[in-house]
């Protein structure tokens, strides 16, 4: 009898003002909520980590030099608010699993990522996605 095979999928949860509108007690309620989904997956074996973020950061970047800035912006619905680590079956199965995130209900949005096992760039020229990578000698 074979294990079913599990990877890793990442799920990137966008969206900082999905809580607008709504009164201090329907927030409470919602994160509770989110919290609830949060501890069933972990007590599944399905969540390995998940963390909230603050809205404020620094944004890295090289133009015309390396340059540090503000940002990422509160205003931007593309802004990730937050993040879950998950090992399941498939992306199938982790796409279900994100179907259930209870900030959908409220504009929230949910990116699904499989976690790649190694940098995709780092295959060497010719060889195939999912084949084992090329490595640099020391």
């Amino acid at each position: 009898m074979s294990t079913p095979t599990r990877s890793e999928y990442m799920l990137l949860f966008r969206g900082n003002d999905w809580h607008q509108g709504l009164s201090p007690e329907e927030m409470q309620e919602i994160v509770k909520q989110m919290y609830s989904w949060l501890d069933r997956l972990t007590a599944e074996g399905k969540a390995k980590a998940g963390k909230p973020l603050f809205p404020e950061g620094k944004i890295v970047a090289q133009k015309k030099g390396r340059s540090i800035s503000d940002g990422p912006f509160a205003e931007s619905k593309e802004a990730i608010a937050g993040f879950f680590l998950l090992e399941v079956g498939s992306l199938d199965e982790a796409a279900e699993i994100a179907k259930d995130f209870p900030g959908l209900n409220y504009g929230a949005t949910v990116e699904v990522r499989p976690v790649a096992p190694d940098c995709p760039l780092a295959l060497g020229q010719g060889e195939k996605a999912g084949a084992e990578p090329a490595r640099a000698s020391a």
